[in-house]
């Protein structure tokens, strides 16, 4: 799989992982129109590889960081300094929709935060399936510091993560968490000591990731994101619903078969 050469991003494949750096290091990563074009380009162009039906999957996990000190620091705030109301709610809406493709990619993305993760940067790490995190990494919604709220979804996901009362006390004061309190909070899933501790943890979950059944690995994805929030008797007829799926696929049909014959199965990803 080719990807052009983006101005703020740099990709990478390996072993069927996709890592994608945001590459804006003098400016801490943050989140200009440009970066936010490139992204919506990039996640794009991995989902129509990805829903077309020859069952490749060349990608079978992401990896999205920062280059340099930075994960990602926040929106890009001498840009928008020059904005009309106008303006930001279609620089709100436009992200929106990079988080949203982020969601709906059907392999399992993984934020590698490797330095600050701010206001946008936050968001962004939250949009992703799973939050790792470097010894360093630290997490915030500073926005009310500038007068403003969160822009890119961090009223919506940060209380998915830590709960309600924890999300109004960070978005009220703005105060960062450091790496340690994130995890302690629910907000990143596993710590590394090292940057590069950070991303060989990252490949190595979506290696075990690209050892089952893409299918399933998909209907999963899509199981968990349309049942947040629903009450549990719908959540349970959505699930009943992708269970049927799964059955009609031939993935089903060879982990059942490689299951009794005792044998690695093969899965066609279909």
């Amino acid at each position: 799989m080719q990807f052009p050469a983006y101005a703020t991003l740099l990709t990478d494949i390996r072993d069927t992982v996709l890592t994608i750096t945001v590459n804006r290091p003098d400016a801490l990563n943050a989140l200009s129109s440009r970066v936010i074009e490139d992204l919506e380009h990039c996640l794009d162009a991995v989902s129509d590889v990805l829903t077309n039906d020859d069952g490749a999957w060349p990608v079978r996990g992401v990896i999205i960081t920062g280059a340099g000190k930075a994960f990602v620091a926040g929106a890009d705030i001498r840009e928008m300094t020059a904005m009309s109301p106008d303006d930001a709610h279609a620089y709100s809406s436009r992200m929106h929709q990079v988080t949203l493709a982020i969601e709906q990619l059907p392999v399992p993305v993984i934020a590698a935060v490797n330095g600050f993760a701010l206001g946008g940067g936050c968001e962004l790490a939250m949009a992703c399936d799973v939050i790792y995190a470097a010894s360093t990494a630290s997490f915030g919604q500073p926005e009310v510091s500038l007068g403003l709220v969160p822009g890119f979804g961090g009223s919506v996901r940060l209380p998915q993560y830590v709960g309600p009362g924890l999300a109004r006390e960070l978005l009220f004061t703005g105060r960062r968490l450091d790496a340690g309190e994130a995890q302690r909070a629910g907000l990143v899933t596993a710590l590394f000591d090292t940057v590069d501790d950070l991303l060989d943890g990252a490949h190595s979950t979506l290696a075990l990731v690209a050892r089952q059944s893409p299918a399933a690995v998909a209907l999963v994805k899509r199981t968990l994101i349309a049942t947040l929030g629903l009450p549990t008797d719908e959540g349970l007829a959505i699930e009943a619903e992708s269970f049927r799926t799964a059955f009609a696929t031939e993935d089903k049909a060879e982990g059942t078969r490689a299951f009794l014959a005792k044998e690695h199965p093969s899965f066609p990803g279909r």
